[in-house]
């Protein structure tokens, strides 16, 4: 089972992220330079939302709002979920899929943001992990084939 602390010491646990204070033009600027999906919204080090360019597209451009006059505050999801490092990638995507969500915060045990992972991320891992154990099966039973054949 792939933990989320292994995923994110595997991807990198890189984070971008804007004030609440900042325009939608500057966070939509940091997700193209970084060419990401979603920022982190944080004041100071606490978690206070998290902007997705759905979010910009349908809250904003949508809206007929300005991004460069609007404030991520106004048009960010403030109720963020969240996952711990301990969590297995399995229950991170039973939970994205459940809440139609494509990106998860990471927090310590302390609620410090410590990375984000991603709907693809999360099946990647879970992937990789079906595919080792697969090998490692099929390893298996050719070896029990080969001594079955042997002891006949």
């Amino acid at each position: 089972m792939v933990t989320i602390s292994q995923l994110l010491h595997d991807k990198g646990s890189a984070i971008w992220a804007v004030s609440p204070d900042a325009s939608v033009f500057d966070a939509l600027t940091l997700m193209q330079k970084k060419d990401i999906g979603v920022v982190l919204v944080l004041e100071g080090e606490a978690l206070v939302g998290i902007l997705s360019e759905r979010d910009c597209a349908r809250k904003v451009l949508l809206a007929g709002k300005s991004a460069n006059e609007t404030a991520v505050a106004d048009v960010m999801t403030p109720r963020v979920l969240c996952v711990r490092a301990s969590q297995s990638a399995e229950e991170c995507m039973a939970l994205m899929t459940e809440k139609h969500i494509r990106h998860l915060p990471v927090v310590s045990d302390d609620d410090h943001v410590i990375g984000v992972v991603s709907m693809g991320d999360v099946g990647w891992a879970i992937i990789a992990q079906r595919e080792f154990t697969i090998a490692h099966l099929e390893h298996y039973i050719a070896g029990a084939e080969a001594m079955f054949y042997r002891s006949s």
